[in-house]
């Protein structure tokens, strides 16, 4: 599979529109330091990639540097804690996702309120996760997994990149209207979990495909679906895992928030 570099980019970032960061730039006192972007995961995954995306693009407009401040753990938590302890000065900003949104219903307390705590500023991007495979599972297409799976019930690994972040909510998803049994296997990040994909440990995750698009163009791991609603139309050749099992669908989606002042 080859992408060029704008339909890469157009998948790494969705519609970077930054609305209420544009009307910043627009003020001449801010920033006059320095800002650091906090991300709630370890360098290398979708999240991270956005946010190393979109520095470059504030520092040029901005005229300061925007530095990203990795804080990977508790599913985005620690890195929310952080932020939200942040002096409310416009010099810490958080990467907002959708895991930070499943958090809410997934544990029972949080540290961190995002209604109270965190003010969101603008949306970053909207994209779909990709159903990869390692190559050693024989299986080309969703319905092939699916029987491959239900023919080896409880013996495939199903990697994310954490506890309840919208991989694992997509697996499970997945799992449940495919009546397939699989070991969910969380790890600390996308790319340990690409990692262990890549080596085999694991034969299935749904993956960001910002983090995912090189091993895919070096033919390292395979695509069976997008988790999008219709076909994107950067990958028209790749179905949906709908067309296999209607009415499924799973994206992902990141933001800038900020520290309230309560």
């Amino acid at each position: 599979m080859k992408l060029s570099r704008q339909q890469f980019l157009h998948l790494a970032a969705g519609t970077a529109a930054l609305p209420a960061i544009s009307r910043i730039a627009r003020a001449q006192t801010y920033p006059t330091r320095p800002v650091r972007i906090i991300v709630g995961a370890p360098p290398g995954g979708g999240h991270d990639i956005v946010a190393r995306l979109i520095a470059p693009w504030l520092a040029d407009r901005l005229g300061q540097s925007f530095l990203i401040e990795n804080r990977p753990g508790a599913n985005t938590n620690i890195g929310a804690r952080a932020a939200a302890n942040a002096a409310p000065d416009g010099y810490t900003l958080l990467l907002l996702g959708a895991t930070h949104a499943i958090n809410v219903g997934f544990y029972g307390r949080l540290a961190v309120n995002l209604n109270r705590d965190i003010v969101p500023i603008a949306a970053l991007s909207g994209g779909p996760l990709v159903m990869l495979v390692n190559p050693l599972v024989p299986a080309k297409t969703v319905p092939e997994f699916i029987a491959y799976a239900k023919a080896n019930p409880g013996k495939l690994n199903m990697a994310s990149g954490g506890n309840g972040n919208p991989e694992h909510v997509a697996g499970e998803l997945f799992k449940m209207m495919a009546g397939v049994s699989m070991l969910h296997v969380p790890y600390r990040g996308t790319a340990p979990a690409l990692t262990d994909l890549l080596g085999g440990q694991t034969q299935v995750y749904f993956a960001g495909i910002a983090a995912a698009i090189e091993h895919i163009r070096a033919g390292k791991l395979r695509v069976l679906a997008v988790t999008t609603a219709a076909r994107l139309p950067a990958l028209p050749e790749v179905p949906t895992v709908g067309e296999f099992l209607p009415g499924y669908e799973a994206i992902s989606w990141t933001g800038i928030g900020a520290p309230s002042s309560r």
